[in-house]
């Protein structure tokens, strides 16, 4: 599969890259140009096109010819990076391509999420703090994924492991713990999975004490000894 991987110079992006090629995928890197040595030692290996994510030429160019497209959706400044972004995608990427994008936890579909006081005043507090400073827009992510709800491509959000639910709040995701390459193997997985097709998940690592006890729930019983 030729994969473009968008935002690839980022912690999350580059696990992504590494394991997209772990998995023989051909691999197409969106980075900014100043950004760009953070890919050294792969460049014998990938297809490095640098520029800004959200400029609809720049991701014109990675996106042709490629099967799937992985974003990770950052909401950079107070411009509508991440909108941008994600449209760009939307209207360049090929026809029956797996986009498949990353988001926080405070992105929600259908309204059905159960966030803990402690997201919902980070969301709230963090969030004005990081736009009056001009660093950072979360509704700029909303909006964004606002527009990939309503297209009509081959997209998964993962909002957030090989362990997924539908609604933040679920008893599977009490943990709130990620790591990166957890949230990297997901992503990349989601590209062949078609059952993640038109879903949201939010995600948490398969080792954390909730998804462990998770498990152990739904394990089946083990047969009665004779």
């Amino acid at each position: 599969m030729r994969v473009c991987i968008v935002g690839a110079s980022g912690k999350l992006g580059r696990y992504m890259v590494q394991l997209a090629l772990d998995r023989g995928h051909e691999v197409v890197a969106v980075c900014r140009e100043q950004s760009v040595a953070k890919l050294a030692g792969l460049e014998a290996r990938i297809t490095v096109v640098p520029g800004a994510t959200d400029d609809p030429d720049v991701i014109g160019r990675a996106v042709s010819g490629c099967d799937g497209v992985l974003v990770v959706l950052v909401p950079r400044g107070v411009h509508g990076y991440a909108t941008g972004t994600a449209q760009a995608v939307l209207d360049h990427a090929e026809p029956g391509a797996r986009l498949v994008f990353s988001c926080g936890w405070h992105i929600t579909r259908d309204g059905q999420d159960v966030y803990t006081w402690k997201l919902r005043a980070l969301v709230t507090v963090g969030g004005r703090l990081a736009r009056l400073a001009r660093f950072a827009d979360l509704g700029d992510q909303v909006e964004a994924t606002r527009r990939i709800f309503a297209s009509d491509t081959r997209w998964t959000v993962v909002r957030g492991s090989r362990l997924w639910s539908r609604h933040v709040g679920d008893p599977v995701l009490q943990s709130d713990i990620t790591r990166r390459v957890d949230f990297a193997l997901f992503m990349v997985r989601a590209l062949e999975d078609d059952d993640l097709v038109h879903e949201a998940p939010a995600i948490v690592s398969s080792r954390s004490p909730s998804a462990l006890a998770h498990a152990e729930a739904v394990a089946p019983p083990l047969p009665a000894s004779g």
